[in-house]
């Protein structure tokens, strides 16, 4: 039986697994998050459990933390989303192919003409994942002396948006008749010209690339700060999401849908997919067993520092077992810091046991057996508390394995999620409608008054 509400899930495959113990689990591939053959095969295992989308994180430094935290992180050396996810385009055929692109350290025309490039190479599965970047060594790395205000960032992320897709509308779907009877490659009228000048932004346009198959490739994002979600609500169809309660989770959702109300989108256009780290057991006390395993292997010089990365400021000379003091706020990701301080909070840890959890995973997890995972996923989804989830993978190979062969195979039997795809393109496997071109079907509109 397949219910009405059914289950989108995402791989969170950069880096392989979020997890800095990941590397040194006992039959872990050490070496996965720079693994070619190795990321190959977990791609083709996730397309054949029927996997929505393979999703690329991206960083453009080295994680900002003391070298001898560094010198214990497997994602000091990670490939580039873009030339990954093109190598795994021609390795797979259905699965969605998701990167993360930074508004502030790009330019829009560059990442316009490598999104349509993706999603032309790929048969339409491309996605973008908006992000502001808040790295002061990537700012450094971009001939910034500083990074850039917060809601600045944002401000210059929604004009972005708007001129990327601006340039994905530079042709009309129907611009290339490729006549060679009458040597007519493309119709000049059937070509808009942007002409963008804004506040932070000077386009001129057309892109030189056809208009992409899925007409713009799926919009992701990720912020939960107040400018997060108003960006959200402007622009996004899918969110990343990074609530850990079932409950502001779902105030999170209804939050989001009532903004697009506002900018006048339909709120059922929305994929909420919650980051959601899953270690399955035979029983729950075994896959507790596998979670306490990993974390013990996050050494405390490793975590204290992924700690203030969270937080936006150095804790080490804190005691290790004293309460977290009261963080200032500051440039960094809002919605890191919040988590983080929610949960030290809620569960009265040490800046020990903080650590810990900043060095493993902080957030969202679901650690049991395939039936109290199902479970829980259900709950979420039937609660409208998410749509699906993006999925973190403690380790690998094992992780992915266990969940593609144990979990999904539950879910599928409970017919909350696929057997097979319907469609081809990843705005068919989340059930979002292809975008009309907004110059031309204005113009059509005026032809036919």
């Amino acid at each position: 039986m397949t219910r009405d509400r059914q289950l989108h899930l995402g791989a969170f495959m950069r880096p392989i697994s979020i997890h800095t113990g990941a590397w040194r689990y006992p039959g872990a591939v050490a070496n996965a998050n720079f693994n070619f053959p190795l990321i190959r095969h977990l791609a083709q295992r996730l397309e054949a459990a029927k996997f929505d989308a393979f999703f690329m994180a991206d960083h453009l430094a080295v994680l900002n933390m003391p070298v001898d935290a560094l010198k214990r992180s497997h994602t000091v050396t990670s490939f580039e989303p873009f030339t990954l996810l093109s190598a795994l385009a021609g390795a797979t055929e259905k699965i969605g192919l998701v990167a993360t692109a930074s508004t502030t350290f790009d330019e829009p025309y560059h990442i316009a003409r490598r999104f349509a490039s993706l999603d032309h190479i790929s048969g339409g599965r491309a996605g973008w994942n908006i992000v502001t970047t808040a790295n002061p060594d990537a700012a450094l790395n971009f001939g910034y002396t500083q990074e850039i205000d917060h809601d600045e960032r944002y401000r210059r992320a929604r004009e972005f948006h708007d001129v990327v897709t601006g340039l994905w509308d530079s042709f009309a779907d129907d611009a290339f008749p490729r006549d060679t009877a009458s040597g007519l490659f493309f119709d000049p009228t059937k070509m808009h010209v942007l002409a963008h000048k804004g506040d932070y932004l000077s386009v001129r346009g057309p892109l030189n690339i056809a208009r992409p198959i899925q007409g713009w490739p799926v919009i992701v994002q990720a912020g939960a700060s107040e400018a997060g979600r108003e960006l959200a609500g402007a622009t996004a169809e899918v969110i990343f999401a990074a609530e850990s309660s079932i409950d502001r989770a779902r105030e999170f959702h209804t939050d989001i849908r009532r903004r697009m109300v506002k900018y006048g989108r339909d709120p059922e256009l929305l994929r909420v997919l919650p980051a959601a780290f899953v270690v399955v057991g035979d029983t729950v006390e075994e896959a507790q067993a596998k979670r306490a395993h990993l974390d013990s292997l996050v050494h405390y010089d490793s975590g204290i520092h992924s700690l203030s990365g969270m937080l936006g400021h150095d804790v080490s000379g804190y005691d290790p077992d004293g309460q977290l003091p009261e963080i200032p706020e500051t440039n960094a990701s809002q919605s890191s810091r919040a988590r983080i301080v929610e949960v030290a909070e809620r569960e009265k840890l040490t800046i020990r046991e903080l650590a810990a959890r900043a060095g493993s995973y902080s957030g969202l997890a679901f650690v049991g057996t395939p039936k109290t995972i199902a479970d829980a996923m259900e709950e979420w989804l039937e609660t409208r508390a998410s749509d699906g989830f993006n999925i973190m993978f403690p380790y690998l190979p094992a992780g992915l394995d266990d969940f593609v062969d144990r979990v999904v195979p539950e879910l599928q039997r409970r017919g909350i999620f696929r057997k097979d795809y319907e469609g081809t393109t990843l705005r068919e496997h989340l059930g979002l409608p292809r975008p009309e071109n907004r110059f031309f079907a204005a113009r059509r509109e005026e032809a036919a008054e």
